[in-house]
């Protein structure tokens, strides 16, 4: 689980821990991870977790050594790591792309390229993207989100490939693509999003609300599953209905 730390991530840990599996959970701030850990081993499950920025290919290795070092095998990737920093396109940076593009979507490579790798071992494996539904090709574009949107449509373009090549070795690649969720990000962003923007996007969700982050771990625990292995190269829409809107 990388990301795992806050917000999606740490429902994503608490939901996979509750059907079994034995969670590794890895983000840039360990002290928050530790506290995820022990939140996963208080409701009986077990845990691990690890300091990892997912956009330096060194420390991935590292941290993967660490993981199999210590459970022996890996079996589910869950790419949920990004960061989301909203800026005029005019206005952006090289060093502004660079950082979404290297953490959104560099580093959800190098984890998955690596976890297969591990996983190609037991031919049988689950990675698990998680984009956006500012992605490029539905029709959604959202203001200041250039270079976060198109992390996000790398994502979903990396992941059918990687579904295609490593279908063979047992392991399938979905990604899960979330609306609005009530995480910290969002609230982080608050002053980004003005109420009458916030009015605006709720008027065009048929919920006429936000989701929540449990229903995206939902998803990521179906596609853990057994139950989803016909299910690849897909990407996962969860997202109040504001594609059918």
């Amino acid at each position: 689980m990388t990301g795992g730390r806050r917000g999606m991530g740490r429902t994503h840990a608490l939901m996979l821990a509750k059907q079994g599996a034995k969670v590794v959970i890895t983000d840039v701030d360990l002290n928050e991870c530790q506290l995820v850990e022990a939140e996963v081993r208080s409701g009986g499950g077990e845990a691990a977790c690890f300091k990892m920025d997912v956009s330096n290919a060194e420390e991935v290795n590292r941290v993967f050594d660490e993981v199999i070092k210590q459970f022996g095998r890996l079996d589910i990737l869950v790419n949920n790591a990004g960061i989301y920093a909203p800026k005029q396109a005019l206005e952006l940076t090289e060093e502004d792309w660079d950082k979404t593009i290297n953490i959104n979507l560099k580093g959800q490579f190098l984890c998955a390229q690596r976890a297969a790798k591990e996983m190609a071992k037991n031919n049988w494996g689950r990675i698990i993207n998680i984009a956006s539904i500012a992605s490029g090709g539905v029709g959604i574009g959202f203001e200041g989100s250039t270079h976060y949107a198109a992390s996000k449509a790398g994502i979903i373009g990396m992941s059918e490939s990687l579904a295609v090549e490593l279908a063979p070795l047992g392991i399938t690649v979905n990604v899960i693509a979330p609306g609005v969720i009530d995480t910290p990000m969002v609230h982080e962003q608050d002053k980004e999003l003005s109420e009458d923007v916030m009015k605006e996007i709720l008027q065009r969700v048929p919920l006429k609300r936000i989701g929540r982050p449990e229903e995206i771990s939902a998803a990521v625990v179906f596609l853990a599953s057994e139950e989803a292995s016909y299910v690849t190269g897909a990407t996962l829409y969860v997202d109040g209905g504001w594609l059918a809107a």
